[in-house]
């Protein structure tokens, strides 16, 4: 009586970039017709702040423009991986799809980049979109530095693992909606990204020192606008540190799943 042999288990360098190679290619096809919608929310909402808030306020000063310009660079970096693509995992796992993809025999942080590689893709119109604005409506241009590669790779990862974190840490996936529905208004109406966080009160403005958000402001001010920038090596700290912990927290929730 002969028995199949069990296939050894892949792993390894090849074994990941291949994985993470067709993963990417899967989820660009799955979320085909949603992509364009995404991309061109991201350049209106983009748009629509720097453009926006001119309209309300007549003429703006260079430096205020600036705040706008790279608030709505942050937002739209943080907007797809923190709020859009929680609410997506939150479906897939209604749908039982996101059990399917855990029971393929694929690394999962292979997954989990080709899921950032997919945000990135979204989150690329709008950051040029707001820069455009910023020149074409309010004649204002910003000082692109190296600083904006890290910067804008640091954002990017850090708000596509909290999204994931807390997208799969939290057992309703149906509550899921509501928590990004709360954060939107968090990041766009309470937190220092297009202003300055010295207009916030006191112990609000506090409080955001020690949370990410305006970490990420702070660090894609200094890939934009250098001069208006302070305490950046703080922010990268304050931003790496939040991101070990989303990592950490995306990581024991996918490992506890079959």
């Amino acid at each position: 009586m002969t028995t199949a042999a069990i296939p050894a288990r892949r792993s390894g360098p090849a074994h990941w970039l291949t994985a993470f190679g067709h993963l990417t290619h899967w989820q660009l096809l799955r979320l085909r017709r949603l992509l364009p919608i995404s991309m061109v929310i991201q350049v209106l909402s983009s748009t629509g702040i720097v453009i926006g808030m001119g309209l309300l306020y007549g003429d703006l000063p260079a430096e205020r423009v600036q705040y706008l310009t790279t608030g709505a660079v942050t937002i739209s970096l943080i907007v797809v991986g923190l709020v859009m693509g929680p609410q997506i995992l939150a479906q897939e796992r209604i749908s039982g799809s996101a059990e399917f993809m855990a029971s393929l025999p694929v690394p999962r942080s292979a997954s989990t980049m080709g899921w950032m590689v997919l945000n990135t893709t979204v989150t690329a119109p709008g950051i040029v979109a707001a820069i455009l604005a910023a020149r074409w409506y309010h004649g204002v241009a910003l000082d692109v530095t190296w600083v904006l590669v890290p910067a804008t790779a640091l954002v990017v990862f850090g708000a596509t693992m909290t999204g994931v974190a807390y997208a799969y840490a939290i057992p309703n996936p149906r509550t899921v909606g509501a928590i990004s529905q709360l954060l939107v208004f968090m990041v766009f109406g309470f937190s220092p990204l297009a202003y300055p966080a010295d207009q916030l009160p006191d112990w609000l403005a506090g409080v955001h020192r020690w949370l990410p958000f305006e970490s990420m402001g702070t660090v894609v001010r200094a890939g934009l606008a250098p001069e208006l920038a302070t305490d950046v090596g703080r922010s990268f700290v304050v931003l790496s540190v939040w991101t070990v912990l989303a990592v950490g927290v995306a990581s024991w929730s996918l490992g506890r799943r079959p």
